[in-house]
């Protein structure tokens, strides 16, 4: 049986190297501390942002690297190179994946090409390739699932008061996977898909499988209708969801900035070894995670663990504000979400098709005009964004194409 003392003198090394990589790490990624403790992120530019999310990123890249690596050769064939597009003919269609799917799969990778992390999502999911039916290509992804519990700017516009948010929160999804893969975005069809949100093939699909479904923490019968979606700009202010208007109706519209607070800039390593010191002083929240638990466990352990550590919350302001929207899909959300009273009208929602064809005259054949450069993107270029193992696959690919060419000359 250890001696009081060395447990103590144990629990003191582990917690002074804990601080110390955490100090490194968060001085590795340019942050400096004021004279109060508080964190000052390096920069809120696009480029500062992408460089703030490498870390997470890499990581999550190494992790994958097997998948990577079994996947590119099989799946690179559904992403689009410039040659396939003929912007005018661009036809889009939802397609639901499952999970243990090839298009799971699909999903999956082309997800690992942003350069700015994507979530797994929680709870409720709905998951989306967005196809081009003109040409069979990807043109981008969508995935919304169960809504972020706190977030202030969305209740302060909805007019939620606490009680109001818990009883009807069920209504509410957020958008955390949404956007367009090259060379699709170049053609700004990352609009078109913001777009599609508010569409009606996407409130069927909610009302289908999710709208009878058994709240897991309050195990009533929820009579769920996807009312609105929220979704926020990974770059701060976005120049892609700003100004989203189709024929007089407002698709995505902008409600505020999140006050610059969270854990994007601890990785999961750090995590990982914030998680275990909780183990170890037999802290509640180590491995309090299931859903139905309380929100966003991983957030709270993160505050958990910096305040076993002595740190203040402000190492979790991290200061990077990001663009907040709200997709109405019934043109009466709001004032249902406020009361819970009400039949959703949903008159205006139009198909996936109408709304492509509003879009493309909008937005896409104009761009394709202006700014033709779409078409020298080749579909081969994703791999250098999947990380060091797809490139070391591209390498050898390359080489194994050269020596077919050499020997059959």
């Amino acid at each position: 049986m250890p001696h009081g003392n060395a447990t103590i003198i144990g629990v003191n090394l582990r917690e002074a190297g804990l601080k110390r990589k955490l100090r490194e790490h968060l001085h590795s990624l340019g942050f400096t501390r004021t004279a109060e403790g508080a964190l000052c992120a390096p920069g809120n530019s696009k480029d500062a942002i992408r460089t703030l999310h490498n870390a997470q990123r890499e990581e999550r890249l190494l992790a994958s690297e097997k998948f990577i690596t079994r996947s590119v050769e099989k799946l690179l064939r559904y992403f689009a190179s410039g040659a396939d597009v003929s912007p005018g003919k661009i036809a889009p269609v939802l397609e639901r994946v499952s999970s243990g799917t090839w298009q799971s799969d699909l999903f999956r990778l082309a997800s690992l090409s942003w350069s700015v992390p994507v979530s797994a999502g929680f709870g409720r999911r709905l998951r989306y390739l967005v196809w081009d039916t003109n040409n069979g290509k990807l043109m981008g992804i969508i995935a919304i699932g169960d809504p972020v519990f706190n977030l202030g700017v969305r209740d302060r516009f909805i007019g939620w008061s606490t009680q109001d948010r818990g009883a009807r929160l069920v209504n509410v999804m957020d958008a955390y996977v949404l956007g367009a893969l090259p060379p699709y975005n170049k053609l700004l069809c990352g609009k078109l898909i913001a777009c599609l949100l508010r569409s009606r093939d996407i409130y069927d699909d909610f009302a289908r499988v999710y709208g009878g479904s058994t709240g897991i923490i309050s195990q009533q019968e929820k009579n769920a209708r996807l009312l609105s979606i929220i979704t926020t700009s990974s770059m701060g202010r976005s120049s892609v969801y700003n100004r989203l208007k189709l024929d007089g109706t407002e698709y995505l519209e902008s409600i505020g900035y999140t006050g610059g607070w969270g854990h994007f800039h601890i990785p999961d390593w750090l995590f990982v070894e914030m998680r275990d010191y909780l183990r170890h002083i037999d802290h509640t929240y180590a491995d309090q995670h299931a859903f139905g638990q309380g929100p966003n466990w991983r957030l709270r352990t993160t505050r958990a663990a910096l305040s076993a550590l002595g740190f203040k919350d402000d190492l979790m302001r991290h200061g990077i504000q990001r663009e907040v929207f709200i997709c109405q899909l019934a043109r009466n959300a709001t004032k249902i979400l406020q009361t819970g009273k009400g039949t959703p009208d949903i008159r205006s929602l139009k198909s996936v098709r109408q709304i492509a064809d509003m879009a493309l005259d909008r937005w896409v054949i104009p761009r394709a005009t202006n700014v033709p450069d779409f078409k020298y993107w080749v579909s081969s270029s994703l791999i250098d964004l999947l990380g060091n193992q797809a490139r070391l696959l591209r390498t050898q690919t390359e080489l194994s194409e050269g020596v077919g060419k050499a020997s059959r000359n």
